[in-house]
């Protein structure tokens, strides 16, 4: 059994450099690699491309990296809650791809699965599609989209073995499984690191021929983006 393990977030990140396209996984705040993202921080890596749903809110996760003007370019679904990811979008002073939801989390499965491209309807007769080669099926029109390209896939689950076996909590699922083994290496952060053959097989959602590094995260934070609390009668 190949050990995966690794000490830390520096460790993990070991041939991370300037200009590097990378999947980090989430939605907003649920699930995302919090312990690789403050690594990059501390790193000072520039001009990176990143492919996230979103960017969260301005100071936690992508939106620190964000502040400091290290992100060339987002590719992500919707700007979310992150007021300096709009900010910098409407001034030019960040590159923005915004796509559909189902066809980010599509191009990020064709990339793990290995193929090239997908054809999907989302977006047809639209600005997305500009540019892009259509094709008719049985009556319904669709656009071919390319699988994506990045150097690194950063994701979070709730616990993993050192052999990079994975099993994710509840809606930090979301992007997560996606986007492991979707690039040419894969870092899993997770919240409990236990010895191979302590987690049950039928549980596990991604096993570690996905994975090439794993490590285990500390002082995560669970913030909630968006609070909602019913009013008291």
């Amino acid at each position: 059994m190949i050990n995966k393990q690794v000490a830390n977030a520096k460790e993990a990140l070991k041939g991370l450099t300037d200009g590097m396209t990378l999947m980090l996984g989430g939605f907003g705040l649920c699930g995302i690699p919090e312990n690789a993202i403050a690594e990059m921080v501390a790193m000072d890596v520039k001009k990176i491309t990143c492919i996230s749903n979103n960017a969260g809110v301005d100071n936690f996760g992508l939106g620190l990296l964000l502040q400091k003007h290290q992100i060339r370019k987002m590719v992500s679904s919707y700007v979310g809650e992150n007021d300096e990811f709009e900010r910098q979008m409407l001034s030019g002073e960040l590159e923005v791809e915004l796509i559909p939801q189902g066809t980010l989390a599509e191009r990020c499965r064709a990339a793990q699965a290995g193929f090239p491209a997908i054809y999907t309807p989302a977006g047809y007769g639209t600005e997305v599609a500009e540019g892009k080669e259509t094709r008719e099926f049985d009556g319904k029109m669709y656009i071919l989209e390319t699988a994506f390209k990045a150097d690194f896939s950063f994701v979070k689950a709730w616990k993993g073995d050192a052999a990079g076996n994975l099993i994710f909590k509840a809606t930090a699922r979301n992007f997560n499984p996606n986007m492991c083994g979707a690039a040419t290496i894969t870092v899993a952060e997770v919240e409990e690191l236990v010895p191979v053959g302590s987690l049950d097989p039928n549980q596990i959602h991604i096993p570690g021929i996905f994975v090439q590094r794993i490590f285990e995260g500390k002082d995560y934070k669970k913030r909630i983006e968006k609070r909602t609390v019913r009013q008291k009668i």
